[in-house]
């Protein structure tokens, strides 16, 4: 199991951009499963066999989960969500394999994360919206409200990045610790602690990315109505 830092080593410099190995992986997991969908959308059967079956109960699993949370806009939430999901559990899991670390134990990783949840709630409300009734709503219901929404816009943008972080740093933490306590004696029980926390983790981070995006969609229409 590779070391735990919390500011991953540089591998290399490209002017000044520093490539991490936590950047690697993450940019190895996109390619792959960039390739992947590829293919798959390629290889579509009226018949679907198991690996098409399997594809399509976990792009309708993700579909009622966002149909739970915001009805009207599954279509529209669809892309950004179940990448996100997609993309989490294979980073959270990769961990697993030997020589390589997940990189959601990068804090840089977990930010970039969650500034792109950030930056969607935004996208997603002024493209439904228009820019002026999205910003009408920072004012919403008195203007004395405005710090507030930008507090709160800024601390729960953090509270993502930190918390995916923090609990897979801890997960491996502690499974590093217990094999060098216990040894090789009980490798399952944490492989399973691993994969099920991972899964959780992600499936966390991703129904909070819908809340907020979806919540943004909502404030909107309330005030279109008003």
């Amino acid at each position: 199991m590779a070391g735990l830092d919390m500011f991953p080593t540089v591998l290399f410099s490209i002017g000044p951009i520093e490539v991490s190995g936590s950047l690697l992986t993450s940019i190895a997991i996109t390619a792959a499963l960039g390739l992947l969908v590829t293919l798959l959308s390629r290889r579509l059967q009226p018949e679907p066999g198991t690996v098409q079956l399997l594809a399509e109960g976990i792009l309708t699993a993700i579909e009622d989960a966002i149909r739970a949370v915001a009805p009207d806009h599954v279509r529209q939430l669809l892309p950004l969500i179940a990448t996100l999901w997609i993309f989490l559990v294979v980073a959270n899991l990769v961990g697993l394999i030997p020589g390589l670390h997940s990189p959601t134990r990068d804090l840089s990783a977990t930010s970039a994360l969650a500034i792109l949840v950030f930056l969607s709630v935004h996208v997603y409300g002024i493209r439904n919206q228009g820019i002026r009734a999205y910003l009408r709503h920072y004012l919403a219901p008195t203007p004395v409200m405005l710090p507030f929404h930008i507090l709160s816009e800024i601390t729960r943008t953090i509270a993502l990045a930190v918390r995916l972080f923090g609990n897979i740093m801890s997960l491996e933490t502690a499974a590093l610790l217990i094999l060098l306590v216990a040894g090789f004696l009980a490798p399952i029980p944490i492989l399973m602690l691993h994969i099920i926390e991972a899964l959780v983790q992600a499936y966390i981070f991703g129904m909070l990315a819908l809340i907020y995006v979806a919540s943004a969609l909502q404030s909107q229409q309330a005030i279109g109505r008003d």
